[in-house]
């Protein structure tokens, strides 16, 4: 096939970890990646946000068009949706110069969706699309602080309606799509997101540590992706306060991510604010920000740390958590959306209620207290992702889905993709929220 990513903020070529750079971009990229081994052709679409970008890119045989839509200069993407009429004619006049014409689309938030739209309206492409956050649940849960219009939510409904295919990440999102859009869950499959199994795997703790520089001996707790107050980043700054103070173990917090590759409050707002909150809890001597690191990097810090920590307001799916799992390292994440789904509590690690340090503070002490603990989760964590959430899946699932909706005649090795979409969805229906409970947990949240 030949396969359209749009990917309008979230360039596969971005480091992750910025404020608008994070999973979007990851899971853009590797999907690219492992469709073009797969032997497809596949182009991914993002916006110029540099003045000395090439007008097209190679990422391992992969082209990445970058776009002419509004100044070239990065710019927040609550700030871009007045570009996207831009965005979506290059792409319609892109797509009509094409030799070989393109068997399907995959959109990839919602003003991705909208310059889609056009194009399938102009050449008849079918049109597959990933939210990856759903504005009316971010409504709920930013309230005021939600940078974006409430033109958005029009948008969303229209996407839900118009495409032949809505992924969701999850059952949550599944849910909330039928709970907030009225979706039909026919056109509705979920596929999760994934790691890649040559970047993140098994790493000895202590060579970890010492390349790193941390104390062999110390309980290290890490916090690593996007440095925005919606991730809950100020739980685990007072969680760790309690965790010293209550059960007097000596612990310490690493957090990784920002906007540049040194700790910088005016680069990363969020770190100024996280350093009074230490600082207020007299915990500011143990509590090291470490800034932006690459790919390649994170495989270490997961490695050396004890305990992998991930408490969002909301998370629509958060691929950190199966990161850290795929490193064979517990994880305590906030009882929402995408976490539940691959943090299995108990056994892989721990769920708390978000915004609730004592309850973060009691499970890491449990860890702490009982290292081995900390192992077996790790260990279930480590052949959990491995059976359910690798990239290469990851691509099978969204290449069965292509072809149905680019009606393509189906091959003999279509049909073990089949069976596995099969299996997922029985994986999955009995842990999809009713409508109902889906209102109480953002409620909760």
């Amino acid at each position: 096939m030949k396969i359209a990513l749009v990917s309008e903020h979230a360039s596969p070529l971005a480091v992750a970890g910025g404020v608008d750079s994070g999973g979007q971009n990851i899971y853009v990229a590797h999907v690219a990646r492992q469709l073009h081994r797969a032997g497809h052709q596949v182009d991914v679409f993002t916006r110029r946000d540099r003045a000395l970008l090439p007008a097209i890119s190679d990422m391992d045989g992969v082209r990445v068009i970058h776009v002419p839509a509004g100044p070239p200069t990065q710019m927040p993407k609550e700030q871009l949706l007045p570009f996207m009429p831009e965005f979506a004619d290059f792409l319609v006049g892109f797509c009509r110069r094409e030799r070989t014409p393109y068997d399907v689309m995959h959109a990839n938030f919602f003003m991705s969706g909208l310059a889609c739209l056009k194009v399938k309206a102009a050449l008849g492409i079918p049109l597959v699309t990933t939210f990856h956050a759903l504005g009316k649940v971010r409504r709920l849960h930013q309230g005021a602080d939600d940078g974006f219009p409430d033109a958005r939510f029009d948008i969303e409904d229209t996407l839900v309606r118009d495409s032949d295919v809505i992924i969701a990440e999850c059952p949550q999102d599944a849910a909330d799509l039928q709970e907030h859009y009225g979706s039909d869950p026919a056109r509705v499959e979920i596929v999760p997101c994934g790691f890649d199994t040559a970047e993140f795997g098994r790493v000895d703790r202590a060579a970890a540590r010492a390349a790193l520089g941390w104390p062999q001996q110390r309980f290290s707790v890490l916090q690593l992706g996007r440095l925005v107050p919606r991730k809950g980043i100020d739980t685990v700054v007072r969680a760790l306060a309690k965790l010293r103070a209550q059960a007097r173990i000596d612990a310490h917090l690493y957090i990784v991510g920002g906007n540049a590759d040194l700790p910088n409050e005016i680069a990363t707002p969020e770190i100024a604010r996280l350093r009074g909150i230490a600082a207020g809890c007299g915990i500011a001597d143990h509590v090291t920000f470490v800034g932006r690191r690459g790919r390649a990097q994170l495989r270490e810090f997961y490695g050396a740390a004890d305990v992998f920590v991930t408490t969002p307001w909301y998370e629509p799916f958060g691929i950190t958590p199966i990161e850290a799992m795929a490193c064979a390292r517990p994880v305590i994440g906030a009882d929402v959306g995408g976490i539940r789904y691959t943090v299995v509590d108990g056994k892989t690690g721990f769920l708390v209620p978000p915004r609730d340090p004592d309850a973060l503070a009691d499970r890491l002490a449990r860890i702490a207290h009982d290292p081995a603990l900390g192992e077996r989760m790790g260990e279930a964590g480590f052949e959990r992702v491995h059976a359910a959430f690798t990239w290469a899946r990851v691509a099978r699932l969204l290449e069965d889905v292509y072809q149905r909706v680019a009606r393509m005649p189906a091959t003999e090795t279509d049909v073990e993709a089949d069976v596995e979409r099969e299996q997922e969805r029985e994986r999955t229906r009995h842990v999809r929220p009713a409508a109902g409970q889906a209102r109480a947990a953002a409620g909760r949240a």
